[in-house]
């Protein structure tokens, strides 16, 4: 008998049989679970310190220190790209997670900043030689890494993939206005990439997560396309492609972080009955060390379970969350087991967070989600 079309469903479009949205087959689908079991990273090799800076627009180290906390950025050079950056952190990844390229079966790239507008993942599914594996980017700034993670988990859990690649890469570098002091002391380059794998949903290491925008606020934080028109035929004219460097209104974007980040976590926390004090690792995207302590603060979690490392890096967007994931888990910080409430936020205006337990690499066969 044929299935009548669900509410808003159109009329002239058969129902998909294999929608977990299909009453009849509605919790029939075994859902597995997504476990992160490998990481890496990668930056540009040219440090560029406070000082540097100094040289170049009127500012200090104490100046940017005191009111964001980073000490140094790292600046892509001549043959550093969004393509050779991904890359790097997707072999240091590959390597640690102990996988082939060949088994990848998708690769998600967060950036705002790719190489090739129509998509930059495909180039970096190429250098690695993850022939396989479907790529593609997925653009929501600095919500980017943590918007991907999730979106992976989905392919996880419903069985579509078994193994995936999460990259967050941004050179924003390349969109500054290295004059304006407010904005080009903030943000540096670079990439990390997490791997994640189909796993039995009694060890899912993505506990909860929530996913945010408005729109109605996207003016306090952009990369505009520029206004500019090129004539053609008589009357008729085209827009000439290019974007205008990065606008930041701070004010609002540290307003609007201190209070939508607490709130997401509270809301996870909450739906999930974990309390703040059993947290082993805060790790929120590293925008601004007071944005960083605010919510810490407000959780009542001790500084020293904050992960940072804007001293060195900045804001590198959707990089910083992976970033600084790969820094912890390297140098032993983060272990196995461990649970980590982490957060992004950004231009959109977006932002999310998300309840996660590292496991680390080994121990899960193929199929272990079914």
């Amino acid at each position: 008998m044929a299935q009548s079309p669900g509410p808003g469903a159109d009329a002239g479009l058969p129902a998909n049989p294999l929608s977990a949205a299909n009453p009849a087959i509605r919790g029939a689908l075994p859902l597995g679970g997504a476990a992160l079991v490998g990481c890496g990273s990668a930056v540009p090799a040219t440090s560029l310190s406070n000082a540097d800076l100094s040289e170049r627009v009127d500012t200090s180290d104490d100046w940017i220190r005191s009111r964001t906390g980073i000490g140094a950025r790292r600046v892509a050079g001549p043959g550093e790209t969004i393509t050779s950056l991904a890359a790097q952190a997707a072999f240091a990844a590959l390597d640690h997670a102990g996988w082939e390229p060949q088994q990848v079966d998708l690769i998600l790239l967060a950036t705002s900043s790719p190489d090739d507008l129509f998509g930059t993942a495909p180039r970096v599914q190429a250098a690695i030689g993850a022939s396989r594996a479907v790529a593609f980017d997925l653009t929501a700034a600095c919500s980017g890494f943590l918007f991907s993670l999730i979106t992976a988990a989905q392919y996880l859990r419903n069985g579509s993939f078994q193994r995936v690649l999460v990259i967050g890469a941004d050179q924003l570098s390349r969109w500054l206005d290295w004059d304006d002091r407010r904005t080009c002391v903030l943000f540096g380059d670079g990439a990390g990439a997490v791997a994640m794998q189909a796993c039995p949903a009694s060890e899912d290491g993505l506990l909860a997560f929530r996913m945010r925008s408005d729109g109605s606020r996207n003016a306090c934080l952009t990369l505009a396309q520029t206004d500019a028109q090129r004539p053609l035929v008589g009357s008729t004219s085209a827009q000439v492609g290019g974007f205008a460097p990065i606008h930041m209104n701070g004010q609002e974007v540290y307003k609007f972080a201190v209070r939508e980040v607490p709130a997401v976590l509270a809301e996870l926390l909450q739906s999930t009955g974990v309390e703040a004090a059993s947290l082993d690792w805060l790790l929120l995207h590293q925008a601004n060390q007071r944005i960083l302590d605010a919510v810490a603060d407000r959780f009542a979690v001790p500084h020293e379970r904050v992960l940072s490392n804007l001293a060195h890096y900045g804001n590198t967007s959707a990089a910083t969350i992976p970033l600084m994931l790969d820094e912890a888990v390297r140098d032993g910080r983060i272990q196995p087991g461990h649970l980590i409430a982490s957060s992004g936020f950004g231009a959109g205006l977006s932002w999310g967070g998300a309840l996660l337990r590292w496991r680390g690499p080994g121990g899960i066969p193929d199929s272990a989600g079914a």
